[in-house]
């Protein structure tokens, strides 16, 4: 929410992790292979689409299992981000907003991009 409210408001483009962790699994991509070749067939509708409900509950109960699906999918979703800063830099961009409500679990070596971290906290309702 906050990061919309800088897109529209101030023109800052917003560059969503969770978009792009949705993206990378897409059917024929890179992280979709290795998605499949790992936990088989079993996780992917009729469609080829991935079946988010069932890897879910595979990977939920499992941390190995968790970190294993993590190590395919992070390193996919930060090319996809990194790209996205670098083609809005070559636009004249002065900086960009990276929405990662994951920052912390995925860091890496993304933290070398990253000048500012503001952190939106709320009460639960």
């Amino acid at each position: 929410m906050v990061a919309k409210m800088l897109q529209n408001e101030h023109g800052i483009p917003v560059i969503d992790a969770d978009f792009y962790a949705r993206k990378v699994v897409e059917p024929g991509r890179k992280a979709w292979y290795k998605i499949r070749s790992t936990f088989g067939d079993e996780v992917f509708k009729s469609d080829d689409q991935l079946d988010r409900e069932k890897l879910g509950h595979i990977v939920f109960r499992d941390i190995s299992k968790r970190k294993c699906l993590n190590q395919i999918t992070h390193p996919e979703i930060m090319k996809e981000m990194l790209w996205m800063v670098c083609k809005y830099a070559l636009k004249g961009y002065p900086f960009v907003v990276m929405d990662l409500p994951l920052l912390y679990e995925i860091k890496g070596d993304l933290m070398r991009f990253i000048h500012k971290i503001i952190v939106v906290t709320c009460e639960p309702d």
